[in-house]
């Protein structure tokens, strides 16, 4: 697989993740509670891909890796969103932790690819 091929696969991973989440928000119950946590989680998952998209367009590759790097918070972000909505209904713990897992894969991509970029994963 080559980088465009990549890059357009982990932009499809992380569209498809937030469309997913913002799903399962919907199925979270209607409390004040609930919806703090659903704001902060839909903000955050959102987030991952857009500050990937907008790498794309950077002006420099320090720019590059400042978006990249704000994905890789956002994702982190997520995770402990995800991880506290798992309070919300117990019926959806399975799904969330699905959500979960592919959270954890992109921000290990992410963080791989920062790594990389910035000359951290010399062979």
């Amino acid at each position: 697989m080559d980088n465009q091929e990549f890059k357009k696969k982990l932009i499809i991973r992380s569209f498809n993740l937030a469309r997913n989440v913002i799903k399962l928000a919907d199925t979270f119950p209607q409390k004040r509670s609930a919806w703090i946590i659903i704001d902060q989680l839909l903000r955050a998952i959102t987030s991952i891909g857009a500050n990937i998209i907008e790498a794309q367009a950077a002006s420099s590759r320090k720019d590059f890796i400042n978006f990249l790097n704000h994905a890789l918070k956002s994702g982190n972000e997520t995770k402990f969103w995800l991880a506290l909505s798992k309070d919300l209904d117990e019926k959806l713990i399975s799904e969330i932790e699905k959500y979960l897992k592919e959270t954890d894969e992109i921000v290990k991509i992410l963080g791989s690819a920062i790594a990389t970029l910035k000359g951290k994963n010399k062979l």
